[in-house]
């Protein structure tokens, strides 16, 4: 069959994905199609292309953000972030992988996905790529003014930094380049920011004209329009071009015959008492991703070793006592061969080869005394889970097919293979039929016969920042030296014409010819979630009928009126404890495994909300499960055991998991130090701030500190005790979303559930929380080369009433005032903005920021900047439909179920939600200069950076609080 240029090569069902599937081919420009139709309102495109790197000077990824940075028909500054402001769209962003570089977007309304699409094409093919996108983009000298001294600027060369700057990333990457010497992947694709400076214009366009021709992409729909549309639009653009040769081949590595050792270092401080804590790691190269029957199987033993809590190889590392965490990356199936990395954080470097035998050793004795076949059926029952349901969160689904797709079809194998799965688990059950000791088999050969391995070893260095500053000023000293006079004059001319470009505001004719819907377009209604609600015992019962597949998602709800101020930083050791622990009836490991057998997952933690109608605290410890129907009642059975007869006295067990959360604390404030300062800044401004910062921020982390240098054992009674206090506080709410002809069956099985419940007390009232006074001006010290800072304050102390024109606002400030200030003319990775409407929480954050002084200037001028603020229409209408987005934002049934619950607990009505879209609709210019003057008048903020040197200055200057948090 021939259509539209395109040439059919096969056409299939694929049931497991509920979509008819083809695969074309364009016979002019050679270009491949993967075509999927079927239900899907949240429609997918993506184009990929093969585009394997030579060095690290980061090209690849310098190349995928310039790009979007215009093109032939849309000749502005940023046509992504013009989408960004006034689209519907439920995804817009660009990938670069080792060896992929992706350009996905998502819509589900058919006009605006199609805007998308169109605005992508053109910026892939025909992208301007000017020097100074690359500058901007990519890297750039300037001359400090003063001293003369040059520096380095540029958004994925400051981004960069921020990665290098985590030891975790920092493993991984020594990890992959070490397992893959004689490819692409021994490389960095994101750039070394040692090597992103040797990256020449003239390479960067290069790059561009070898890889980004259609006869060596991968164009990809998915969704519920019409597949001629498809081919039609694609065809358009393909017609110009011809088919060509392109060497992107991914070779493959050659396996070594002895295994390798690679050190490395990481930055710590010279005083913080954990700098002589390593990392190590143990990385094997496997097999061929496209195999895909040994590839399932992988993932499956993966679930084996490492899984759960109480898996054979991570509960060997944790009783081991030689480290603090599991390094649990486990199996990488991205890339064209599959490998897997395995170790310990927080070691004593000189019990590096310990770690190794215990590894090799736990392994072996698997392999030779047998795997516990409870084990395997838990494997097999998570992956199948997790495979039917699809649930990828926010993340679309049709985008989750394109990448698993990939894992074959950039290799040039069948894009189709690696999502018809059941053929796959059903080859898995027959060789385990045939051969029950199959996963022991898999065992031997992968990891114990297998030489081509790499232990990694990351080292405590405090000397590392250092090091790395005197190398980049050395650097730059040796090039000033070079430059004459009238070189060092072009430099600094260069750097203003680039930042004069930056503040030039876009032609309005050419700003016009982005193709976007009017707010006529936009659906006046929101669209109401159906829920079904009823008093059962006093306890509020949900139910939210959804197309769920045959899934039960569950929601229990327990008020935490009782619990104590300082009981509050023990609610997520306790979530850990009841899921993880076992029971008096059950044992750590088989209480594992009868959950990973029967169910989808049980977890349960607190979460903190503001009541919008009385401003109350309304604080909860939620207990959700997911099971198909006919486990269903086994999910309440264990959820009702973990419960009533939980096993908390295991001393030693908790003692690790106090370990384990410190360590995952610690490690996530770097990369998600965004996260860290906007938290802390809330926690100083808001009651719900600040009890989210006991249970899971900063203040939890140094109570985590404090409670590892005890003895748990005086743990086991404060968690018994905080346990019943949850339990006997009236006011339960339960949620279930499942398919409506389920109801009356789940119905009777939940009011079962409930009477086996111990009885609650009545009249308990809700602790007075009293938020203790944080700095206003703090600074989290930690070794790392970019810094992050937020800056926030109460907006209902000074008078404002919330309106819906506020997710107007936020919509405009991120994408034009903020992105234009903090990340494009200021070099930071990101800028964002929240508004909390239940406490009136207004903050500003930055991401990935190489000057904080300047982004907290810009976070003062927001201020002046609405007040004076004269929007035009069409930049008015572009941020309307843009929060139109958010709030319809697309969501999988469990989250529309979840979400809705959340809502009605906490007075979110639709009544109140038809409000806040009322006025977004009828939102006016008035509305930003009213904010504007009410900010103008703000007395009290606060202040977080988080950061290392620049940071330290900061506060040593202006007499900031300063903490040493790493």
């Amino acid at each position: 069959m021939n259509t539209h240029g395109f040439e059919l090569i096969f056409e299939r069902k694929v049931p497991e994905i509920n979509s008819l599937a083809r695969l074309w081919k364009h016979k002019k420009s050679g270009a491949e199609l993967l075509s999927l139709q079927n239900s899907d309102e949240n429609k997918v495109f993506g184009v990929t292309f093969r585009t394997p790197p030579k060095d690290s000077t980061g090209v690849p990824h310098i190349l995928e953000h310039s790009v979007l940075c215009g093109s032939k028909k849309y000749p502005v500054k940023e046509p992504f972030v013009e989408l960004l402001k006034g689209s519907l769209q439920t995804f817009l962003n660009a990938f670069t992988y080792p060896d992929k570089t992706c350009y996905p977007v998502a819509s589900t309304n058919l006009a605006d996905f199609y805007n998308l699409v169109d605005v992508y094409l053109d910026a892939v093919f025909y992208p301007r790529i000017s020097e100074d996108i690359f500058k901007q983009e990519g890297w750039h000298l300037e001359v400090d003014e003063k001293t003369k001294d040059l520096s380095y600027k540029g958004v994925v060369y400051n981004e960069m930094k921020g990665v290098f700057s985590s030891p975790d990333s920092l493993l991984s990457r020594q990890a992959q380049q070490a397992l893959f010497p004689d490819t692409p992947y021994g490389v960095e694709s994101g750039g070394d920011p040692e090597n992103i400076p040797d990256l020449t214009y003239k390479q960067f366009k290069e790059f561009h004209e070898s890889y980004y021709h259609p006869s060596n992409a991968r164009f990809y729909f998915w969704g519920d329009d019409n597949e001629d549309k498809r081919l039609e639009l694609l065809d358009n653009l393909l017609k110009e071009f011809n088919i060509q040769s392109v060497d992107s081949h991914i070779p493959l590595q050659k396996h070594f015959k002895t295994p390798r050792l690679i050190e490395s270092s990481y930055a710590v401080e010279p005083d913080n008492a954990d700098n002589n804590k390593a990392f190590v790691s143990m990385n094997w190269l496997l097999a061929n991703t496209s195999n895909l029957e040994l590839n399932f199987a992988l993932r499956m033993l993966e679930h084996i070793l490492l899984g759960l809590p109480a898996s054979p190889l991570r509960k060997a590392l944790l009783e081991s006592g030689l480290g603090e965490d599991v390094i649990d990356d486990g199996l990488e199936t991205e890339l064209r061969q599959l490998c897997f990395s395995v170790g310990l954080k927080g070691i004593d470097p000189n019990k590096a080869s310990e770690v190794e035998l215990l590894i090799m050793d736990t392994l072996a004795e698997l392999a030779e005394e047998g795997i516990n076949t409870q084990a395997i059926e838990a494997a097999f029952n998570t992956i199948e889970f997790s495979l039917r349901e699809k649930n990828t969160g926010r993340f679309p689904v049709g985008l989750a097919v394109m990448l698993q797709s990939l894992t074959n079809w950039l290799y040039d194998q069948d894009p189709l293979a690696p999502l018809e799965y059941e053929q796959h688990l059903n080859k898995i059950k027959q060789k385990l039929n045939s051969d029950p000791r199959y996963f022991e088999g898999l065992i031997k050969e992968y990891f114990l016969e297998n030489n081509h391995y790499a232990t990694v070893l990351l080292l405590p260095d405090t000397e590392y920042l250092k090091r790395v500053q005197e190398k980049e000023e050395k650097r730059l000293k040796k090039i000033a030296e070079k430059l004459k006079s009238q070189d060092l004059e072009k430099v600094a001319k260069d750097a203003e014409h680039l930042k004069i470009l930056q503040e030039t505001p876009d032609n309005e004719a050419d700003l016009a010819k982005i193709p976007r819907l009017s707010v006529a377009d936009l659906p006046l209604k929101n669209k109401e979630i159906v829920i079904q609600s009823q008093n059962d015992s006093n306890i509020e019962l949900y139910f939210h009928p959804q197309p769920s597949s045959g899934i039960v998602y569950l929601n229990i709800a327990f008020k935490l009126n009782g619990v104590k101020a300082e009981q509050i930083p023990l609610l997520t050791i306790l979530g850990r404890a009841l899921t993880e622990m076992g029971t008096k009836k059950r044992s750590f490991l088989d209480f594992n495994l009868d959950i990973a057998s029967k169910t989808g997952g049980i977890n349960a933690g607190a979460s903190f909300f503001t009541n919008l109608n009385n401003k109350a605290q309304q604080p909860y410890f939620i207990v959700s499960g997911k099971a198909t129907l006919t486990h269903v009642k086994e999910l309440y059975a264990l959820i009702e055991e973990l419960l009533t007869e939980p096993n908390f006295d295991d001393a030693e067990l908790l003692g690790r998991m106090l370990l384990e959360e410190k360590a995952k604390e610690e490690h996530s404030l770097i990369p998600s130090g965004h996260i860290a300062v906007l938290n802390r800044v809330k926690a100083g401004l808001s009651t719900q701030g600040w009890l989210e910062d006991q249970a899971s921020g900063l203040s939890y982390l140094f109570k985590l500190r404090q409670m590892t240098n005890n003895n748990p054992t005086s743990l086991v009674n404060s968690l018994k005790e905080l346990l019943q206090t949850i339990l006997k506080t009236p006011g339960m709410a339960i949620n279930i979303t499942a398919e409506a002809e389920q109801k009356d069956k789940l119905t009777t099985i939940t009011r079962e559930f409930i009477a086996n419940l111990p009885k609650t007390k009545q009249n308990l009232t809700l602790d007075n929380w009293t938020s203790e006074q944080l700095p206003t001006q703090e600074a989290l010290l930690v070794p790392a080369q970019v810094n992050y800072v937020a800056k926030g304050f109460d907006l209902f102390k000074l008078g404002y009433k919330y309106h819906g024109s506020m997710q107007v606002i936020l919509k405009h400030l991120r994408t034009s005032w903020l992105w234009e200030k903090v990340r494009v003319q200021g070099g930071a990775y990101g800028a964002f903005c929240t508004f909390d409407r239940a406490n009136g929480v207004f903050a500003q954050a930055s991401y990935r920021d190489p000057n904080v002084p300047n982004t907290i200037n810009v976070f003062d001028a927001s201020a002046e900047y609405l007040a004076s603020l004269k929007l035009s229409q069409d930049d008015l209408a572009k941020s309307i439909i843009g929060a139109i987005g958010e709030l319809d934002t697309y969501l999988l049934p469990d989250a529309k179920g979840y979400s809705s619950f959340i809502r009605t607990l906490t007075g979110d009505n639709n009544s109140l939600r038809q409000q806040m879209r009322d006025e977004i609709l009828s939102t006016t210019s008035k509305d930003f200069n009213a904010l504007g003057e009410i900010m103008k008048s703000v007395k009290t903020s606060h202040t977080v950076a988080l950061g290392g040197e620049e940071v330290k200055k900061l506060a040593t200057a202006q007499n900031w609080i300063q903490t040493k948090v790493l």
